[in-house]
């Protein structure tokens, strides 16, 4: 069974960068899908990015293009969130998640496409 360890996060002030990692672990597919999405109590769980492993397909939820991106090591199963910029309200609980799969789609992707989920990670962006 696929299992996602977080990594990352933490508190920074506004207009700086955090990078976010998820890790993967037992999984036996030659490729994955990893999206990233957060979520604040006053709000369903939002996309975020994601991007394909280990093939170097990316997309960024338009909100965010520009300041955020996706990286990824093929050495292992890993895909970072880089978060550049950053604002108060992108303060928020990140999901790692992912699942098996070669075929991904640059668009927003569903909570409810993913199998798999990391622990979450707290990023808090204030003065």
């Amino acid at each position: 069974q696929l299992q996602l360890t977080q990594s990352g996060g933490g508190w920074v002030q506004p207009g700086g960068s955090l990078r976010l990692s998820c890790t993967a672990s037992g999984g036996t597919s030659s490729g994955y899908i990893v999206g990233w999405f957060r979520q604040t109590p006053s709000k369903e769980r939002e996309f975020v990015a994601a991007g394909a492993w280990p093939a170097d397909s990316a997309y960024v939820a338009r909100s965010m293009r520009g300041r955020f991106s996706i990286s990824r090591d093929n050495a292992e199963i890993a895909v970072h969130l880089q978060m550049n910029s950053l604002r108060p309200d992108d303060s928020a609980v990140y999901y790692c998640a992912a699942k098996p799969s070669s075929w991904f789609t640059a668009s927003s992707y569903s909570p409810r496409d993913f199998d798999s989920w990391g622990q979450g990670t707290r990023v808090t962006v204030s003065e």
